[in-house]
């Protein structure tokens, strides 16, 4: 099991790669087999090309023949394995003739040598050099007699046909020992990422990776660091208790669910609720993704899951995670291309045979998470599987503001702080982006060079989630800026006409993110909505859009994404929700996914032309309603437009001071606000999400 502590034991100190220190012997450092290995590698490739270099050095064949003609050559010594003629020279020549003084040190010689590519080319050509040699005493001294001088240039040739066997072995042996010192040194790097089984190696290729906590693994996440989520906890507190106090349960006949599956959007804490079953259980837990079962080799996925089984059984009671198991979970054959991953459906195969088939999985319970449940297989969801789904959703008020106390324990917060106030302004929030506000917070507190984080570091946080970073350098002209205002203003006049439209909290025309303004609303929380409560959404949405048709007689590109919105919205109304008349009471929504990859429509043409219809006379009755209220009150929008032109944000109460109070009794008791701003130019990317954040551009 690999461990974090472990890993950087040595940092700072000699790498593990040349051995380290050991702590059990004080500290000295230990024997290292890999820079043995290192050291003899080098000493052999040294031997190779170093001591066969002796002083002897190499010369052509004029250089040669001068020592011929001038009677200093000894002998000469053929080597038939390189085809040399290693040159001896005499002793009196080696000492008195200059020419030879960079070689004088080597006494015993060779002190030259030449390559011959051909022996009796050689033969013939020392012949005619001696012949030569001959001639020309001769012609000095007709006294002399040919034999005696062509004795006096003879020396005697030897040859050597014997083999360095001990450098052909290591010729032969380096690259051989070279491959497996780089094989065995790749597979060392590879054991940093082994889990149960040592799964570092080639070999190993196909045990868990799963890594195991228990209680001494130093696990520091328990039940009380996780906020919100009682329903989920309630449930996974119940499988801890069973896994302390069995009897509790089987005295009665119970028995515990199999498997728990955590279903929900991303950030709502599912991980973070494993974490903390692996800090108060006090039974081994593996945990792994679902990802780690995937793999370029055949098999290797289910040969995995077999070995982490295998490991559970024998550590059992244990619990074993797997987190995002949609990665090998994915309906089998639902895909484009039914065949498309064989790989991954063996994998997910052999999980269903663990989980639940002949073998007995007596005290192994199984827990996973996902945020994609409607993608997965339908035999991995049953009873017997996974007993329970345990929605994880979005917080509500009270653990928004528990979640908020967990995330500025460490913070130092200024006195202005209210956390109620905060977890009021950021509805919709899931864990993970109540995390990133506290931090962000921080961050813009540090920047301003401030002591303590304040409660307008909060807010700017908020807003730099939701909108963006604020662009001040943002070069827009005065009539962009004039369309905008009024653009803005039309959106916060009609919300504030139409009795369930959202309460505005502000509106600015800075640039933020893509958005070249923003109106900021706090929404009801609602779990049933009406078709007067749509319409109103969406006669606010058009808001903008109709405010730049009734002050400058002409509309352009801001409201993409407001009418992106609305087009989405009243698609759903008539298609989802059957809230038409002429369509009736059907609803084409297909919530088990079947129709995923369909490439037909569930409906006719003619209905689709009739669909197509009734959406655009939907939009078209909010738009004319839209224009109606801002009609009504031109010179309030107008005054209001100014004031933002001014000022560049309004906040509720400059509203309330132009337009007066709403025009229809406040409801006594208000479901929880949720903060959506609607901004200009940038495009939604769905239709649902789990951020309230909407960003028109």
């Amino acid at each position: 099991m690999p461990n974090n502590d472990n890993n950087n034991k040595n940092k700072g100190n000699i790498p593990d790669f040349f051995g380290g220190k050991d702590k059990k012997n004080g500290g000295k450092p230990k024997f290292s087999w890999s820079l043995f290995y290192i050291v003899i590698t080098v000493a052999l490739i040294g031997v190779y090309f170093f001591s066969a270099n002796d002083a002897s050095r190499e010369v052509n064949d004029m250089e040669f023949y001068q020592m011929v003609k001038n009677q200093d050559i000894e002998h000469v010594e053929y080597v038939k394995k390189n085809s040399h003629i290693n040159i001896f020279l005499k002793r009196d020549a080696l000492e008195s003739n200059p020419s030879h003084e960079a070689v004088k040190k080597n006494v015993e010689g060779p002190q030259y040598f030449l390559v011959v590519t051909d022996l009796q080319v050689y033969n013939e050509n020392l012949r005619g050099v001696k012949e030569q040699c001959v001639e020309e005493r001769l012609a000095a001294d007709s006294t002399l007699k040919a034999n005696d001088i062509a004795r006096e240039y003879d020396f005697p040739m030897k040859q050597d046909n014997t083999q360095n066997w001990g450098f052909e072995l290591i010729f032969w042996t380096l690259p051989i020992l070279l491959i497996f010192l780089l094989y065995y040194f790749s597979m060392r790097s590879m054991r940093g990422g082994g889990g149960i089984g040592g799964a570092g190696n080639i070999f190993n290729i196909g045990k868990s990776r799963a890594q195991e906590f228990d209680e001494k693994s130093g696990q520091l996440v328990t039940f009380k660091d996780v906020a919100g989520l009682e329903g989920a906890k309630f449930e996974i507190e119940e499988v801890v208790d069973f896994l302390k106090n069995p009897q509790k349960y089987t005295v009665l006949g119970g028995k515990i669910p199999k498997g728990v599956l955590l279903v929900g959007p991303p950030g709502t804490g599912k991980t973070l609720l494993a974490k903390a079953v692996a800090g108060e259980a006090k039974v081994p837990f593996f945990s792994l993704s679902g990802s780690d079962f995937v793999e370029m080799f055949v098999g290797v996925g289910a040969s995995r899951v077999r070995d982490l089984f295998r490991t559970a059984k024998e550590k059992a009671p244990c619990i074993i995670f797997i987190d995002e198991i949609d990665a090998i979970g994915r309906a089998r054959g639902k895909g484009t291309f039914s065949n498309a991953n064989d790989e991954r459906e063996s994998t997910l195969n052999q999980l269903l045979t663990e989980m639940d088939g002949f073998g007995t999985n007596a005290g192994v319970i199984i827990m996973a998470a996902t945020n994609r449940a409607d993608i997965l297989d339908r035999a991995l969801l049953r009873a017997g599987r996974f007993d329970r789904q345990i929605q994880v959703e979005l917080p509500n008020l009270n653990e928004r503001r528990g979640i908020f106390g967990v995330h500025v324990r460490n913070l130092k917060l200024g006195p202005d702080v209210d956390l109620d106030f905060f977890a009021k302004q950021t509805p919709g929030f899931s864990g993970a982006d109540i995390a990133n506000v506290c931090n962000e917070a921080a961050l813009i507190a540090a920047r301003h060079n401030k002591q303590q984080i304040e409660k307008e570091d909060f807010l700017s946080a908020v807003d730099r989630i939701i909108g963006g970073l604020e662009r001040r350098g943002s070069v827009i002209s005065p009539e962009e800026k004039k369309t905008i205002a009024y653009h803005e203003s039309g959106h916060a006049c009609v919300s504030w006409m139409l009795r369930y439209a959202s309460p505005l909290v502000k509106v600015t025309i800075v640039p933020r993110g893509k958005a070249l303004g923003a109106a900021w609303y706090l929404p009801e929380e609602r779990q049933l909505t009406t078709y007067e409560q749509l319409m109103d959404e969406m006669t606010a949405t058009l808001g903008g859009r109709a405010a730049e048709d009734v002050f400058f007689g002409q509309i352009s590109t801001g409201a993409l994404n407001d009418l992106e919105r609305v087009s989405k919205q009243a698609y759903a109304m008539i298609v989802y929700y059957g809230l038409d008349e002429k369509i009736g009471n059907v609803s084409y929504y297909d919530s088990t996914g079947q129709q995923e990859f369909s490439m037909t429509k569930p409906y006719s043409e003619k209905t689709a032309q009739e669909i197509d219809e009734r959406v655009h006379l939907l939009i078209e009755t909010a738009y004319k309603r839209a224009k109606q209220i801002l009609t009504d009150n031109y010179d309030k929008v107008e005054k209001l437009a100014l004031l933002l032109l001014e000022r560049e944000v309004i906040f509720t109460e400059d509203v309330r001071n132009i337009l007066g109070e709403r025009p229809f009794q406040e409801p006594e008791t208000k479901s929880e606000p949720e903060a959506v701003p609607a901004a200009e130019n940038a495009p939604a990317d769905e239709p649902e999400s789990s951020n309230p954040t909407n960003i028109e551009e």
